[in-house]
């Protein structure tokens, strides 16, 4: 059985401290890279993807351009 936010008690943190422990527990899956493993076309689609922006950086959009534009449409 797998364990619930209940038996684990998260359940009795506050929204901060569950927002904090699911920081920590996404930190600690993206650190074990190793356990997924890429496939040779998402290793192709990521070098292309970073060349694309090594030639030419301020090509996209930032994080706060985005949400501009989110806001404006909705």
């Amino acid at each position: 059985m797998s364990p619930t936010l209940k038996s684990l008690g998260i359940d009795q943190l506050s929204v901060t401290q569950r927002i904090l422990l699911v920081e920590k527990i996404w930190d600690s899956i993206v650190s074990d890279e190793a356990s997924f493993p890429l496939t040779e076309s998402q290793t192709q689609d990521l070098q292309r993807r970073i060349a694309a922006y090594e030639a030419s950086p301020k090509a996209g959009s930032s994080w706060e351009e985005v949400k501009a534009r989110l806001k404006k449409s909705s």
